[in-house]
């Protein structure tokens, strides 16, 4: 019976670790630099972005104004270059 317990335990713990890496955010800047990012991260107003759900997209007619840079760590793209913080 402990061998069922430990392996429900396990279980439910592998559910909620990959339950919370599984969320994630799309960030863009005011230049239209747009990443997405794994970890909620407290982005200063100062930086100039803006924080949108996985789920986000820009519309048809805004194809000019964003694009997608990905980069990987804390930080955000300013001025086409990206500024680790």
């Amino acid at each position: 019976m402990k061998t069922l317990y430990k392996a429900a335990f396990g279980a439910a713990c592998a559910l909620a670790v990959t339950a919370s890496a599984a969320s994630a955010e799309i960030v863009c800047n005011r230049d239209g630099d747009c990443w997405h990012v794994k970890t909620r991260y407290e982005y200063r107003p100062e930086f100039g972005v803006v924080v949108h759900p996985d789920s986000w997209r820009w519309a048809d007619h805004e194809e000019r104004k964003y694009r997608w840079r990905e980069h990987e760590g804390r930080g955000y793209w300013r001025d086409g270059v990206w500024i680790d913080y």
